[in-house]
């Protein structure tokens, strides 16, 4: 790992652009120079993920509601977000490196780790917006869903602008993520109507 100098305000700068102007960032984004930088970036994205699940527990609008439970789920979620990220940040670094190659990209591992430091930005996106699953479940998963379906743009604007994947392979796999994300929602609602109908047949035995 060599010597960086971290800059929160370019972190920041980079966050914003990764969102707002995929194609261009990836463009530009350097592959090399340590992992110090992603490593802070993982952490930050981490934290913040975190601080949301908490601040959305104590506030009774997480899916978990107000209460005892609630806000203890919260406070091990800022922890284990933390770790996770971190740990993630590796381990998506190795998924993203599989894709590239896939793809005919970069298959070095700094590179495909740094990538993945940038796309986290959705981490604590997810996050944030996951307030609407404690105002409504199925407002929630549409949400979720919108975000999964930018972070695969932002995927493949990385995977063929900074990794300089082939665009046709980048596309095939664009449309499996896409379709797995499809079938996630539709198979978690329907999930959820199962459980509510359960729900609301075991009330009415329990009131009779």
């Amino acid at each position: 790992m060599s010597n960086e100098s971290i800059n929160v305000n370019k972190i920041l700068k980079d966050s914003r652009e990764t969102l707002l102007n995929p194609k261009g960032y990836f463009e530009s984004m350097p592959l090399a120079g340590g992992l110090t930088e992603p490593l802070i970036k993982a952490a930050i994205y981490g934290t913040l993920a975190g601080l949301f699940a908490l601040l959305w527990s104590v506030l009774g609008l997480s899916a978990l509601g107000a209460g005892l439970l609630g806000s203890a789920v919260g406070i091990m979620s800022l922890i284990w977000s933390v770790i996770g990220a971190i740990i993630g940040l590796f381990i998506g670094g190795a998924i993203m490196l599989v894709i590239s190659a896939i793809c005919g990209g970069n298959t070095d591992f700094e590179a495909n780790v740094r990538v993945m430091a940038s796309l986290m930005v959705l981490y604590p996106m997810n996050a944030f917006f996951a307030l609407f699953y404690g105002i409504n479940f199925t407002l929630g998963g549409v949400i979720a869903l919108a975000v999964s379906v930018y972070g695969i743009y932002l995927l493949y604007h990385a995977a063929i602008q900074a990794l300089k994947g082939k665009e046709s392979s980048v596309k095939i796999v664009a449309i499996v993520f896409l379709v797995i994300s499809l079938l996630g929602f539709f198979g978690g609602r329907k999930a959820s109507k199962t459980f509510s109908d359960f729900s609301d047949m075991y009330e009415m035995e329990q009131v009779d």
